[in-house]
């Protein structure tokens, strides 16, 4: 097969889609992981929120106590939007993940196809497969 031959990106990518519907089912991880990347997203803006909420509220008294406090309390809202930030890459990532291993491997099966339709057939494809004869 040679490059005129392959098919174009277009063609590809239908290929994708039908080989993806042919095996779809129901993947009860992707609706978890969706949940568990919109909790992430929610954590991060909730503890952005409580930080900038707890300093204002230092900078409005005069009382040491009460300051400490609302820093403590910043302390935990900062915590909290850097694990919503993990929390939301890790399953982000994890999705992009296994759509770059699907689209690897539908790769590699072309090049596998392209491989043996180059390879030569009839009696001696054995005598090319094992190379050339050692002197």
């Amino acid at each position: 097969m040679n490059r005129s031959d392959a098919p174009d990106g277009d063609e590809r990518a239908e290929r994708l889609r039908r080989d993806v519907a042919a095996v779809r089912r129901r993947d009860p991880v992707s609706g978890r992981e969706q949940l568990l990347a919109a909790v992430g997203v929610a954590a991060m803006l909730g503890g952005i929120a409580v930080g900038i909420v707890a300093v204002s509220g230092s900078h409005a008294t005069t009382n040491p106590l009460t300051q400490r406090d609302y820093t403590i309390v910043a302390i935990v809202g900062l915590t909290v939007s850097v694990c919503g930030a993990a929390l939301f890459l890790r399953y982000s990532l994890a999705r992009f993940g296994r759509l770059w291993l699907a689209r690897l491997l539908v790769e590699q099966r072309a090049q596998t196809d392209r491989l043996l339709d180059v390879r030569p057939a009839g009696p001696d494809a054995d005598a090319h497969a094992e190379g050339p004869p050692e002197p």
